[in-house]
């Protein structure tokens, strides 16, 4: 079901909370002193039904100068506005400062309404009309509609209404399918219910029970339950505004400004790469290193301008700027924003996010100005490559992706079906990487094994395990696996067992050392069940049988722990009696086994520990299971 937000915008006294008023017929300014003064202040919300069934909720913003940082904290989210004018005064500063807001965010979809329009006769109403029409010229407004009604006698309230029923059938769905957030506007306490909290589900759905976070924080919080304009919900989807009883969170815990998110959904970041438009009405263009107020969501940021690819940007004009902030912002790639000058306050500009989470760059690099243009216009799959790789170190995961680019899951995956058949990407496991990540990955392997039969010429390899700490301690044993796989597919090494080697590598004997193995072998096949020597004894202390010993361990040798050894076949005998054994009985015994390869109590103790470590038996009490 599609889900709708209206918002109001327009200069101080126009009209836009009596207009709502006689939509829907509730008051929207609640606080005292908005009573007392007759102006909004704060952000109102309320809802109306369409003639289509459609529940449309309402954001009331202030049209005061002074109150721009609540107006803006309600404009987030919108999906349609109506640009509110009177009849009597026409254009005013604030209606083409909220015009200017709006475009920077985005939004397609508004109409004009004309109040007051009883109070002027039909000569002065065209000609406010006609200067309307010039002024939204180059707008998202340029073909709007002008809707002339009066809020007290509701003349042109019904057209208004259908109007606004026709045209939100071209609102696009939103996408439900990602993490969910929501940027907050309210915070509350309910006696007996704790903390609320309110705004518009930008993406995904909220359930009651869901375990979300709060950022930049990252406090947890659990929902207690959800209301969709006065109603109790058992989800909320994107598009609704909705509040929200969150539980295990103190009211001082949360403010406007922070954002309500899946777990792990969200990256924090003190810079963002902006594609950033000035207005054409202002003297003021923007040189590096300006001092600018931040806009996003419904938080207020400072930041400082770096612009990337001109020395100044000039009024009407854009460019790539890197914004450095003074505090941490929660974002994501194509979310818009708006900046005002530090002092005096002014809208200047606003744009879209390109990179909410890049590096430092230098002024007019070329190779991070081509990045940005495809970051900024380039098809889906140019983006998540160019996202791949400057973030393969953190393997990303589908969700990541999603996160960053705001796509579609659908529409990630054939992108990345199109990477993968390209061969620009790798897959690990649910992560993906640039191919020049795994290409260095290889070298790294490449060069740890070239380094380590260097110094082990006698060894057939590297364990597994050790290698994986060497190249990648984040991968899981299965992860790191898929990686070995594909490079020994591509015969670049060679896996026996947990043993990895370069491909051509051998293990070569002189005369001496092969001399030295058959002696080993011998003595160990001679040992039997009847003892279990250790490395020492069975070398004699000589460093040099003790390289040779080091490269039969694994191979004909069996290392049981604690430098104790056996020949490789007697200890798979060794296995398959005790398995065969505890197959048919049980469970077995040390005394048991003692008797079952006729050794010494010791011995068996040896072994019996050994299969332990393996996992091929569980100890209990004084028995063994197998595993």
């Amino acid at each position: 079901m599609k889900h709708i937000i209206v918002g109001t915008a327009g200069h101080i006294d126009h009209g836009k909370t009596t207009l709502i008023k006689a939509l829907t017929g509730r008051e929207t300014d609640t606080l005292d002193e908005e009573k007392k003064r007759g102006i909004s202040i704060n952000l109102g919300f309320t809802f109306f039904d369409l003639p289509s069934g459609k529940r449309v909720g309402i954001v009331d913003v202030p049209g005061h100068e002074k109150f721009i940082k609540n107006m803006l904290a309600g404009a987030s989210g919108l999906d349609m506005v109506m640009l509110v004018v009177a009849a009597d005064e026409g254009i005013m500063p604030q209606t083409v400062e909220h015009m200017d807001i709006l475009s920077f965010l985005n939004i397609k979809n508004g109409i004009v309404v004309l109040t007051k329009s009883d109070m002027v006769d039909d000569e002065f109403r065209e000609l406010v009309k006609e200067d309307i029409k010039e002024r939204m010229k180059g707008t998202f407004l340029e073909n709007a509609e002008i809707l002339e009604v009066d809020s007290v006698s509701k003349r042109g309230i019904p057209e208004l209404i259908q109007k606004l029923d026709t045209m939100s059938e071209q609102i696009e769905e939103k996408n439900e399918n990602s993490p969910a957030r929501l940027n907050i506007d309210r915070v509350f306490t309910i006696k007996g219910h704790g903390t609320v909290v309110t705004g518009t589900l930008l993406e995904g759905k909220i359930s009651v029970d869901d375990d979300l976070v709060v950022y930049p924080e990252k406090v947890k919080a659990k929902i207690r339950s959800i209301q969709v304009h006065g109603d109790d919900e058992k989800t909320a989807y994107a598009g609704q505004r909705t509040a929200i009883n969150i539980s295990n969170v103190k009211k001082d815990e949360v403010k406007r400004g922070d954002v309500l998110a899946a777990p792990d959904s969200l990256e924090e970041s003190m810079m963002l790469d902006v594609k950033l438009n000035i207005v054409k009405h202002t003297d003021k263009s923007l040189k590096h290193w300006d001092r600018l107020r931040l806009y996003h969501g419904t938080r207020e940021i400072l930041c400082r301008a770096v612009p990337l690819d001109k020395e100044e940007i000039a009024p009407g004009e854009g460019g790539f700027v890197q914004l450095r902030l003074e505090e941490s912002i929660i974002s994501k790639k194509g979310d818009t924003f708006v900046v005002r000058s530090y002092s005096p306050m002014a809208t200047i500009g606003g744009g879209v996010i390109i990179d909410a989470s890049p590096k430092k760059h230098k002024r007019f690099d070329e190779n991070i100005i081509e990045a940005l243009k495809v970051k900024e216009k380039g098809e889906l799959h140019d983006i998540i490559e160019e996202y791949l790789k400057n973030n393969s170190k953190n393997y990303p995961t589908i969700k990541d992706i999603m996160s960053y680019t705001g796509a579609h899951e659908e529409d990630i995956r054939k992108s990345l079906d199109k990477l993968l058949n390209e061969n620009k990407i790798f897959i690990i496991g649910n992560m993906y990487v640039h191919i020049n990540h795994y290409k260095n990955m290889y070298n790294k392997v490449e060069e740890l094994l070239s380094d380590y039969h260097k110094h082990n010429r006698l060894k057939a390899g590297i364990l597994k395990e050790e290698l994986k700490s060497k190249i990648e301690s984040k991968f899981k044993s299965k992860e790191f696996d898929i990686v070995l796989s594909s490079l020994e597919k591509e015969e670049l090494i060679k896996m026996d067992g947990n043993i990895v080697s370069l491909k051509d590598f051998k293990v070569v004997f002189n005369d001496k050392q092969k001399e030295n193995r058959r002696r080993m072998q011998n003595i160990l096949k001679k040992a039997g069940f009847e003892s279990v020597p250790t490395i020492d004894e069975v070398t004699g202390g000589d460093v040099r049988a003790k390289e040779v010993l080091d490269a039969m361990i694994g191979d004909t040798v069996a290392m049981l722990g604690d430098g104790y050894i056996m020949d490789m076949e007697t200890y798979e005998k060794a296995k398959k009696l005790l398995i065969d054994y505890i197959n048919e009985k049980g469970e077995i015994t040390l005394g048991e086994y003692r008797d079952l390869i006729g050794s010494s109590r010791k011995n068996c103790m040896i072994i019996l520990e050994s299969f332990d470590r393996n996992r091929i038996t569980k100890r209990i009490e004084n028995k063994r299971v197998l595993m």
